[in-house]
């Protein structure tokens, strides 16, 4: 027994330790992390080299539900109140209704497909709906591009929130298909068992949340417990909340999003405790949910699950988020960044474990085709995200350039940390601009010498500075200690030159020779701007003004412009305007116009047939009123 012991411990450390060191191979080409876990975990199964056979769904699913919910826990942790306000009604929307939109689009077309029930296609776009949170949090987060902020939080929050609907229609679905009553009660009970879902989710977790804070700020703990205590109220959180009723992945993302916006005690270490954590939960479901597939059972539902990841990348998926995203006034180019990013992951995957569990009779295509489909995802649109990002213009400069920081918190509960700089040789520090009286050196390490601020004179190139501050001055603090942006000299990018928001477009059309009407001509450039961009202000923001381009350059934590950049040629790398999804004006316009063809079409009908008419042309042959038969 202890032989067996032992050998399931090397294999299973064995197997982490390989997917922690693959992921240089995952940086180097650029494929996503994830997929390679996965793809680990398959090679060690029972079709792969090391031919591990294990195929207990529910030990994955319980697993897999234990992951999910840490992982859950900490997106919601990182998950700042700004990112919600900004995207939380497109991200309830996206979560709902575009996942109900997403199943009944892909079980309409499953059941063509794969020859199976309607209800079966619908458990399996169920099942495949939802995004995937660690997969976009990781690209997102961990990619290496700066996405625009509406955008970015909408995907990220959406992938946090979904999860909830995608698996009470799961279960809902597999429990109706066992019993064989999926059509008695349908829409009242889904109704009545939803709103019970999210209600005493969204309690549970709000409620949990502020528990986690209260524990962390009140109990008297060894420092190294603090995480401890905090990961495993997150699982309680998650457990109660099903035990009751009610939705514990909503519980548990709520609660992190709770208890991180909440000033607690040892946040920097819950921070990076839960980093390592996060990791190690993505990598144990990764792997084991490729352990349990049998690729040798692909072959045969290969063609119709690549058709199925088709049609919901290209058509369900947009489609549902062009509807959903509708009323909140996102372009076109959004509208198709936020449906590309519709990434598939280990929840999917997860999910198709429950109609094996529940023994139902396509459980195992079901199973075989949502991984399938995650497989697609992964390589198709998480290799791309970068690609398509900037062909659509979603990737917008970084605020910062490379930038050395560690944040050491003090005890007791002041308002101010410290935090240690490393001084890059371009910052703004080292070419001679004055550290802010807001914040105070306390030391200076310079070539292993301790120096107090008085004495070392200006920073050089390398020191560690150690910086006394409030956290709210830290991402000031970040812009003076940073390197260049990378392509800060690009006039593309930024322009040729700097003018103020409130310089007048008169102003500016007179030293440019710029044709001015008089809508514009008692307004500022950043009045124009706020105009043109529908109040959604982002860095690395561009307007075409007469023949130059207006870019803005700084934006403040309140998206207010601080700095417009003033290019005098318009750019070349503008991104392309897709021909589909329309926003509301334009729709308008086109009914508008249709209106208008049809009340000409009418018109033109009613000449034609009066003059094919000869008497009343007769009778009355110039007809000033135009109260005739030839009225026009």
């Amino acid at each position: 027994m202890l032989e067996s012991l032992n050998i399931a411990i090397f294999i299973g450390s064995a197997l982490v330790m390989v997917a922690v060191l693959t992921s240089l191979v995952s940086f180097r080409f650029g494929a996503p992390l994830l997929l390679v876990f996965l793809i680990v975990g398959l090679l060690a199964g029972e079709d792969g080299p090391l031919g591990i056979d294990f195929d207990n769904a529910g030990v994955a699913f319980f697993v897999g539900a234990i992951a999910l919910a840490i992982i859950l826990f900490d997106a919601g942790f990182e998950t700042r109140v700004a990112t919600l306000r900004v995207a939380a009604g497109p991200a309830a929307v996206l979560s709902t209704v575009g996942v109900v939109l997403t199943a009944l689009m892909v079980g309409f077309v499953a059941q063509y497909l794969f020859g199976i029930p309607f209800f079966a296609g619908v458990l399996l776009g169920a099942i495949v709906a939802p995004t995937d949170a660690a997969a976009v949090f990781f690209l997102l987060r961990v990619g290496g591009i700066t996405l625009r902020d509406r955008v970015r939080s909408t995907l990220e929050v959406e992938s946090g929130s979904n999860d909830p609907i995608s698996i009470f229609l799961t279960l809902v679905l597999v429990e109706w298909m066992v019993g064989g009553a999926v059509t008695d009660g349908l829409t009242g009970e889904i109704a009545v068992r939803f709103l019970l879902q999210i209600g005493l989710g969204t309690v549970a977790g709000l409620a949990g949340g502020w528990v986690i804070a209260q524990i962390v700020n009140r109990a008297q703990l060894e420092p190294a417990l603090y995480p401890i205590i905090v990961i495993a109220a997150a699982l309680a959180v998650f457990a109660l909340t099903g035990m009751i009723g009610g939705s514990g992945f909503l519980a548990v993302y709520l609660a992190g999003i709770v208890a991180g916006n909440t000033r607690i005690r040892h946040a920097l270490a819950l921070r990076r405790f839960q980093q390592g954590t996060t990791w190690l939960s993505q990598i144990a479901m990764f792997l084991t949910l490729g352990l349990l597939a049998t690729p040798s059972q692909f072959p045969a539902i290969v063609l119709p699950a690549i058709a199925l990841a088709a049609f919901l990348t290209f058509v369900a998926r947009p489609v549902a988020v062009w509807l959903c995203l509708l009323p909140f006034g996102f372009s076109r180019n959004e509208i198709a960044f936020v449906s590309w990013v519709g990434l598939r992951g280990a929840v999917s995957i997860l999910l198709a474990i429950l109609p094996v569990i529940g023994r139902l009779p396509d459980a195992q295509a079901i199973f075989n085709t949502a991984f399938i489909v995650v497989l697609a995802s992964l390589v198709v649109q998480g290799w791309s995200i970068g690609a398509v990002g900037r062909f659509l213009g979603m990737v917008v400069p970084a605020r910062f350039g490379p930038v050395e920081r560690i944040e050491l918190e003090l005890p007791g509960r002041g308002d101010h940390e410290i935090v240690a700089y490393v001084v890059h040789p371009e910052s703004p520090v080292a070419n001679g601009q004055r550290i802010p009286r807001w914040a105070r050196p306390a030391l200076i390490v310079r070539g292993g010498r301790s120096l107090r601020p008085d004495r070392a004179g200006r920073p050089q190139a390398g020191d560690h500075i150690y910086v006394l501050t409030t956290a709210n001055f830290i991402r000031l603090l970040d812009g003076l200690f940073a390197g260049p942006v990378e392509g800060a000299g690009d006039p593309d990018l930024y322009g040729e030159f700097s003018i103020g928001p409130d310089t007048s477009l008169a102003e500016l059309a007179t030293l440019y020779d710029l044709p001015m009407d008089k809508e514009n001509g008692d307004i500022t450039v950043g009045e124009m701007l706020r105009r043109e961009l529908a109040g959604n202000i982002e860095h690395g923001d561009r307007v075409a003004y007469g023949r130059i381009d207006l870019i803005v350059r700084s934006v403040d934590d309140d998206h207010r412009i601080v700095e417009v950049g003033l290019a005098l040629e318009q750019s070349t790398r503008a991104a392309p305007r897709i021909p589909i999804f329309q926003d509301r004006r334009e729709i308008a316009a086109l009914f508008r116009r249709g209106r208008m063809r049809l009340r000409r079409r009418g018109m033109g009908d009613a000449g034609a047939l009066s003059t094919s008419d000869p008497e009343p042309a007769e009778e009355t042959p110039d007809d000033p009123s135009g109260d005739g038969n030839g009225r026009p």
